[in-house]
């Protein structure tokens, strides 16, 4: 019985072969990464929503199906986490996208000051959001806090920011915006900083007033690093944990408990990581469906 011959490739032979097949060869240790660090986990938590697994209990995990997603569609709770979650992100992402061009319109122009003011403006971006939290919740103490301080002593209301289910998402937004807006500032900075001089010129010659300019010319034109911006954000705002967690961790009662803070505490306070999973697939699809639309807007014409 005659054994079947394997080819030998000989040098000479080989780095030609690994030469033609580069850019796929190359590929393979990046493909692995990808499939260890994002594909195995997505899957991974696509097997375990239609699963029932309560992980401090002997139990083995017993397959539902669907069953994690048609409970979702009938929590309350759940349901009222989608619209803090949405709520939060379209408020803070609004203000931010405003306050932020506004201060970019500012420090495009030459100003006394203007690197150290903008330095100045930059610093919240480098906190890390706990400790932005920890400064917040003692600032915003209805009692003992800096601000209630203040308006005391100007003889106007003292709001119980976080501690009220009516004030406690426009009091998270404050944080948010304080932190964020001059990550807005910065992209809309160097779009503006791009733009060409003759649009200007031109207007200058023919009579345009300042705000024809901007409305005109202006907004039109830094609109691609605006939709950038508003992506960056909108992205990062419906991710929202450690701010939320930290400053009221969903409360008061369930007032300000986001998709992140309910998957949170399905999977870490009650330990059902079914739902917990079937909980992140549906904020998932939320995410992807709302960056495809602003991809969508972007790529459009202006």
């Amino acid at each position: 019985m005659h054994r079947k011959a394997v080819p030998v490739f000989s040098r000479g032979q080989l780095v030609p072969l690994l030469n033609r097949h580069a850019r796929t060869v190359m590929l393979i240790p990046a493909l692995l990464v990808m499939m260890v660090m994002m594909v195995f986990p997505i899957l991974y938590t696509v097997f375990l929503s239609t699963n029932e697994w309560v992980a401090v209990s002997a139990d083995p995990l017993r397959f539902v199906g669907l069953q994690h997603y048609l409970d979702l569609l009938n929590d309350t709770r759940f349901l009222n986490a989608v619209w803090h979650t949405l709520y939060y992100t379209g408020l803070a992402v609004t203000l931010e996208l405003v306050i932020g061009f506004g201060m970019a319109l500012t420090f495009n122009r030459e100003f006394v000051g203007r690197g150290v003011a903008r330095t100045i403006f930059l610093l919240p971006i480098m906190a890390t959001p706990v400790a932005v939290s920890l400064t917040w919740v003692m600032l915003m103490d209805p009692n003992t806090g800096l601000i209630n301080f203040m308006l005391g002593s100007l003889g106007l209301p003292e709001p119980l920011w976080a501690s009220s289910t009516a004030t406690v998402i426009p009091s998270l937004v404050i944080v948010d915006i304080w932190k964020w807006t001059p990550l807005i500032m910065l992209i809309v900075l160097a779009g503006l900083s791009a733009l060409p001089p003759e649009p200007f010129e031109s207007a200058i010659i023919d009579g345009a007033k300042p705000y024809q300019m901007l409305f005109h010319i202006t907004v039109p034109l830094v609109k691609p690093a605006i939709m950038v911006a508003l992506i960056f954000r909108t992205i990062d705002a419906l991710k929202t944990f450690d701010i939320i967690f930290v400053i009221t961790e969903g409360g008061p009662g369930f007032a300000s408990e986001t998709l992140n803070i309910f998957t949170f505490n399905q999977a870490f306070s009650y330990f059902h990581l079914g739902n917990a999973s079937a909980t992140l697939i549906v904020f998932f699809l939320i995410i992807l469906a709302i960056s495809l639309v602003f991809i969508k807007l972007r790529r459009a014409k202006y």
